[in-house]
């Protein structure tokens, strides 16, 4: 715990003065009253000293200690403080803290000097008093508080703030006037907790960033002191008002409390290798010793939370809401889960028909609701209404052709998929014990066969048969197809790959990391709100019986896939997307081609948009690194970036910590990549794979999500081989997702592709950190305006009609990788972390 620090002067008088006013004084600068007081002895005579006030108290009466200071110059300090939405803090409270801020007792801050007394080469006094409330500006409230500075008092390293209120509260900013340097203002963006709750102070540092061994002397106790509290000690369950980073298993997401077999296994260890996610500390069930109970709500340390501004706007609400109250609302009207579309006007009416729901039990949780699916009444709250995807608004009959069923696999949802043929036969990796002979029964000879020898199957083209019974039964294997590419899309592609990978990074980087540590500084954009999405996802859309489970191809196996695919495939060095692309046999290494690699399908959208995005991101981070390591030998004696690249690859990713192929962090060189990979993976890696999913499966005979049935061709009766004869549209009806698990799925996809009104877009608003330092300034200046180059790039290659990928007849422009957008459903915009 911080104590306050008594000011001390090296020479100083000291007086005991008896006073009687019966209110008690903490302040270490002048108060008023105190000034006021007659009996108070104040030197006169020199007017560059100030007499400093504390009071003491005896049995019978008050003391003020009173000593002198030369040469102190007079401060303010103005702290700003958000006035949120839902009423836990002051619009919407009384009480107690009114009376607190009435008083002036609200916030308590103290100043700590940047640097130690040179002499005695401890501590400088801290610089101490309350704020009081003043203006409301904004939506903000303005608490200001006067002081004294000693002279000699130097830079300003750090804030301590004690919130007295009952409330946490949520700071934006300290802006401090009066010291040497002139005014210095502090970046906060944070909760701080009431005393009441948690009697520790609050730290925030200055905005200017240093690596551990440049921590100016009279903060680095405070810096250690931080780190310690973020890691917690591994015991007790959360509190709400904690920002504790630790790590845990998968062992939340099965549902023993519930009707139907609801126990899935933990993933995370040698059996099912998964990365961590971040401990909750709740209670083992009693069903199952093993798996974490549940409880009303899901631990992520405070400041991963969605603010209460973004929360009621946007994301955090609106994906809770479609969750807990559209899906539930849809499941009572569709009482039979299996019932399917009886015909094709069927599923388009989803786009232009009312679809009723039950009554919900808050209007403001349906208008939350209503901004993503759109409503078409406004006098009956109980109707919404699928807006049409782009998707089927630009051809509605694309879908059906297989030109666009091979052009999605380069320039769709999911670019990850399409690997180049290196053998022939294929051959599976799975045990042959279990699943039979590996090599795949489809031969060279059968497939030059069905496409009638216009090609051979070196050439890499693949037809339909001419004959009706064929193309129907190819029309239901791509649905066959499709539904198992829609897991892997949302289980690797998506969940794993960049939601589920990425947590680990967070909570290494907020232990092992400084808040003043520039690569801190650097990633923080890059995490906001990741935890708290991830939260929601285990609570609805990952665990047993949710939505992917529900819904998807892979059923209740759908996490352990998730795991497998972990194991196999996941490697670091290949989340880089020149590495990916090369380890997919799509590009080869060739120093006369743009950025060092030759694409295999020159019209390749995701990869030629991508490898642009991914050489600015990894000049900035160049420009970023060089100029915090100029030599060589400060990354390997920065114990902090150390602890904490170990810490990733040996407890966040510690299933996989004896791989032999995890960059070593020696060089700059060796951070720039690390760096640059991560922030593409939260950048541009997900919104290539996230918000296309509404514009591309929002109408899902485009894209299934599951396949109900069997291939008519797999032992068939009599029976069901004549109906395919007679009703083959019926058979590929009965393939397609239940009118239940389509309504979820569009519903979730809407919430999941859209964009904040508030959404941080990659480049557009220089971080208050990096705006203060002149040379990254700078660098951020030419990022952000090669990113407004990467715009212009984008639309000329979309308006290229040598370009079939991106542009013809219909086709859908290729924008996935353009950096900005407006809010909504756009298909387009990179914000810089893992927001939705």
């Amino acid at each position: 715990m911080l104590r306050t620090q008594l000011q001390q002067s090296s020479q100083s008088t000291k007086t005991l003065i008896p006073y009687w006013n019966t209110k008690p004084l903490f302040f270490a600068s002048f108060p008023i009253n105190i000034l006021n007081n007659k009996n108070l002895r104040v030197n006169k005579k020199k007017k560059n000293f100030i007499t400093k006030a504390v009071v003491s108290s005896t049995e019978n009466s008050t003391y003020v200690q009173s000593s002198t200071i030369e040469k102190s110059t007079s401060g303010k300090a103005i702290v700003i403080v958000q006035r949120t939405v839902g009423g836990t803090n002051f619009s919407f409270t009384r009480g107690l803290d009114d009376i607190g801020d009435l008083f002036g007792r609200s916030l308590l801050l103290s100043i700590v000097a940047a640097e130690l007394d040179p002499k005695t080469r401890i501590e400088k006094p801290i610089v101490e008093g309350f704020a009081r409330r003043g203006r409301d500006v904004d939506g903000n409230r303005e608490y200001e508080v006067e002081f004294v500075i000693p002279e000699d008092f130097g830079d300003v390293g750090a804030v301590l703030i004690e919130n007295q209120h009952r409330k946490q509260m949520y700071v934006k900013n300290i802006v401090i006037d009066g010291f040497v340097h002139g005014k210095v203002e502090i970046t906060c963006n944070s909760w701080v907790h009431s005393k009441y709750d948690n009697p520790d102070k609050r730290i925030f540092f200055t905005n200017k960033s240093y690596l551990p061994s440049q921590t100016p002397s009279g903060v680095k106790k405070l810096r250690e002191t931080e780190l310690v509290t973020l890691r917690g000690d591994g015991f007790g369950e959360r509190k709400i008002f904690e920002r504790i980073y630790d790590y845990d298993v998968y062992n939340d997401i099965g549902d023993l409390d519930g009707d139907s077999d609801g126990k899935r296994p933990v993933l995370g260890g040698k059996e099912l290798p998964y990365p961590r996610r971040c401990r909750t500390g709740r209670p083992r069930s009693e069903k199952d010793p093993l798996s974490e109970s549940k409880s009303d709500f899901t631990y992520v340390p405070r400041d991963e939370a969605f603010s209460e501004v973004k929360s009621f706007s946007f994301s955090g609400n609106t994906i809770y809401a479609v969750l807990h109250a559209v899906v539930p609302g849809l499941q009572s009207i569709i009482t039979d889960p299996e019932l399917g579309f009886p015909h094709f006007p069927a599923i388009d009416s989803l786009y232009n028909v009312e679809v009723e729901l039950p009554a919900l039990q808050s209007n403001s949780l349906f208008s939350i609701i209503r901004r993503l699916i759109r409503a078409i009444s406004e006098t009956r709250k109980d109707v919404l209404l699928f807006r049409t995807p782009e998707f089927l608004e630009r051809d509605k009959f694309a879908w059906f052709r297989d030109v666009e069923f091979a052009r999605q696999t380069i320039a769709g949802l999911n670019p990850y998929s399409i690997r180049l043929v290196r053998e022939w036969p294929l051959k599976s990796k799975l045990d042959p014990e279990v699943y039979g002979p590996p090599e795949s029964e489809i031969t060279k000879e059968l497939i030059e066969l069905e496409i009638g020898g216009f090609m051979t199957v070196e050439e890499q083209v693949y037809c339909p048969t001419w004959y009706a019974t064929g193309a129907w039964l190819w029309r239901i294997a791509k649905a066959h197809v499709l539904a198992h590419d829609s897991g892997y899309h949302q289980l690797v592609s998506h969940w794993l790959r960049t939601h589920c990978c990425t947590e680990p990074y967070i909570i290494a980087s907020n232990r092992q990391l400084s808040a003043m540590h520039p690569i801190y500084r650097l990633l923080f954009p890059h995490f906001r709100y990741t935890m708290e999405i991830n939260g929601t996802a285990r609570e609805a859309l990952i665990n047993a019986n949710g939505v992917i489970e529900s819904s998807f191809s892979p059923g209740k196996y759908s996490m352990e896939l998730s795991s497998v695919a972990y194991d196999l495939e996941w490697r670091f060095d290949r989340e880089a997307l020149p590495e990916d692309l090369i380890s997919r046999g799509l590009a080869e290494e060739d120093p006369n081609a743009p950025y060092g690699l030759r694409l295999t399908i020159e019209d390749y959208p995701f990869a030629s948009d991508g490898l642009v995005l991914w050489d600015i991101l990894k000049q900035w981070v160049t420009n970023y690194v060089n100029h915090y390591y100029p030599q060589t030998n400060l990354i390997e004696s920065d114990e902090e970036l150390q602890a904490w690249w170990s810490e990733i690859k040996n407890v966040g990713h510690g299933d996989k910590k004896d791989e032999p192929w995890w960059p070593e962090l020696n060089t700059p060189n060796d951070l720039i990549g690390i760096v640059t990979t991560i922030i593409w993976v939260t950048s541009g890696h997900h919104a290539a794979v996230n918000f296309g999913q509404y514009s591309y499966a929002g109408y899902f005979p485009n894209r299934p999500t599951i396949a109900r049935s069997k291939m008519p061709t797999e032992d068939p009766t009599d029976e069901e081989w004549e109906d395919f004869l007679n009703k083959p549209e019926e058979a590929l009806l009965k393939c397609f997702p239940s009118q239940l698990q389509a309504t979820k799925v569009i519903a979730v996809l809407d919430v999941l592709s859209n964009h904040s009104p508030d959404e941080e877009y990659v480049g557009t608003n220089i971080e208050p950190f990096w705006k203060d330092e002149p040379v990254i300034n700078v660098a951020f200046e030419v990022f952000s305006g090669k990113l407004k180059e990467l715009e212009g790039i984008i639309d000329a290659r979309n308006a290229d009609c040598n370009l079939k990928n991106r542009n013809g007849a219909g086709v859908m422009p290729y924008e996935l990788l353009k950096p900005f957008s407006e809010p909504g459903i756009t298909g387009k915009g990179v914000p810089y972390s893992i927001s939705i």
